[in-house]
């Protein structure tokens, strides 16, 4: 699939620790809870990005989006829901944290209590990322194909400002979606039914 996009959303700010000093998993546990008034990552080269807060229809889209998530995960009971301030520590070393994650009970039970209290050390199985005015394009697209090649069985990226879904699967090409009303996470979400109209036109 070939797409033509128009990206002008600003880069998050790079901090480099390397090689001046090697910033551990605790370490930069430790720093992004000193510094929460930030939406820190970490990528695999081990740079600290730093993303600008987002706007209000965007903060509404993801409130609108996990509430959505996590009614429909209570029902169905196989997993647990965590929201954009959550972080993931993946195989690759990166650290994320996706506007919005899935992960099944049976992988969580793994975990020792102490890591359940840090960024949890895997990769959840969807991840959703919405798209703000301020964020590019490319930057998230290449963040969605990280998940799947650290494990996520489902992945879509909502671009708001064009109202198009990417939706990423393992070995599949990603499929975009034009102005969708809703979108369907069969059969990795079985009933999950996401109302799209609730993020493309903000109720307030």
């Amino acid at each position: 699939m070939t797409t033509v996009q128009s990206d002008m959303g600003q880069p998050p700010l790079i901090l480099h620790t390397r090689p001046v000093f090697e910033m551990s998993d605790e370490l930069f546990f430790d720093f992004c809870q000193t510094n929460r008034e930030w939406r820190i990552e970490r990528n695999a080269l081990g740079e600290v990005l730093i993303m600008p807060p987002v706007g209000g229809e965007t903060s509404r889209g993801n409130a609108f989006l996990t509430t959505a998530l996590n009614t429909w995960a209570l029902q169905d009971g196989t997993g647990v829901v965590f929201d954009s301030s959550g972080g993931f520590e993946l195989p690759n070393t990166a650290t994320r944290s996706p506007d919005a994650t899935w992960v099944r009970r049976s992988r969580l039970a793994s975990l020792t209590p102490e890591q359940k209290k840090r960024f949890l050390p895997l990769c959840p199985d969807f991840v959703v990322e919405l798209r703000s005015p301020s964020d590019r394009l490319k930057v998230l697209q290449d963040k969605m194909q990280e998940y799947l090649d650290n494990g996520a069985q489902l992945g879509w990226l909502l671009d708001t400002p064009s109202r198009r879904v990417f939706v990423y699967r393992p070995g599949k090409a990603v499929e975009c979606l034009e102005t969708p009303a809703t979108l369907v996470g069969d059969p990795e979400l079985p009933g999950f039914v996401l109302d799209l109209t609730k993020i493309w036109t903000p109720d307030f």
